[in-house]
């Protein structure tokens, strides 16, 4: 494992000299901190001290071996790693290799898991977020999205199965999430992708739809919801890629955070 040391020492000792401010190095400091594992990954671990959003490890297409690897190295400088597309082996793997020593939390049919020390939580920031799911199929990219959010450090309302083939489910679901002050809706939908459209035309906050890949043959994996919440003609609606539920979940709590500070 091999960091920024040189870098790291010359700011330090800058600033011991006088030759560079706190703040000066405090700017430094935040960048320098990455760490390669075995020349394969670099793991931006204070990606959350500089940007609020923590580094998150996509774990598709990753060996068990590498993964666990990289998931170790992580835990080394954070108490907490988040990890996304993880497959059953690589899971089995991770429980076998930590299980010890930390908590692993799978989510949403591995759409995202976090690995953390037993005392570990999140610190509240503040945010309020809502988030919405069409059907229940729709949860895995949901739950993503709100594992996400509370990992930044906000507070979450859920409703599921609350879509347009019985709309009448969802109204007091939002009715709810809009007393408790929700700062921004996700809402999580597969087939034709309409209730973001339907939700957006309701509220006065900011809505994040969230395609998903369920649905019947031609867009059935979550390219009809995509076009259809692309060409809404819902004004305040925002639109991340199919089954994002972690991009969705991050640029809401970014979002509602930043408002929560004012």
């Amino acid at each position: 494992m091999v960091n920024a040391m040189t870098d790291l020492r010359d700011t330090l000792e800058k600033l011991a000299k006088g030759e560079c401010s706190v703040e000066e190095a405090e700017t430094k400091l935040r960048l320098f901190n990455i760490i390669e594992v075995a020349r394969m990954a670099k793991l931006d671990v204070s990606r959350e001290t500089r940007k609020g959003i923590p580094e998150v490890v996509f774990a598709k297409h990753k060996t068990a071996t590498d993964l666990v690897e990289i998931v170790k190295a992580g835990l080394e400088a954070k108490p907490v790693i988040l990890l996304s597309q993880l497959s059953e082996e690589q899971e089995q793997a991770l429980k076998k290799q930590l299980s010890k020593d930390y908590i692993i939390d799978v989510k949403g049919e591995g759409a995202i898991a976090v690995i953390h020390e037993p005392k570990f939580k999140p610190d509240f920031k503040g945010g309020k977020i809502g988030i919405v799911a069409a059907g229940t199929s729709d949860r895995r990219a949901a739950e993503a999205a709100q594992v996400m959010a509370e990992q930044m450090g906000c507070q979450v309302f859920t409703a599921h199965d609350v879509g347009v083939a019985g709309v009448h489910r969802l109204f007091p679901e939002l009715e709810d999430m809009i007393k408790q002050g929700i700062d921004v809706l996700i809402v999580a939908a597969g087939m034709e992708g309409a209730l973001p459209s339907l939700v957006t035309g309701l509220v006065d906050i900011p809505v994040i739809g969230l395609p998903v890949s369920t649905g019947y043959g031609l867009g059935g994996e979550g390219l009809g919801a995509l076009i259809s919440m692309l060409q809404s003609c819902s004004l305040g609606l925002a639109v991340v890629n199919i089954d994002n539920g972690i991009g969705a979940g991050a640029i809401a709590a970014h979002i509602a955070n930043r408002i929560a500070q004012k």
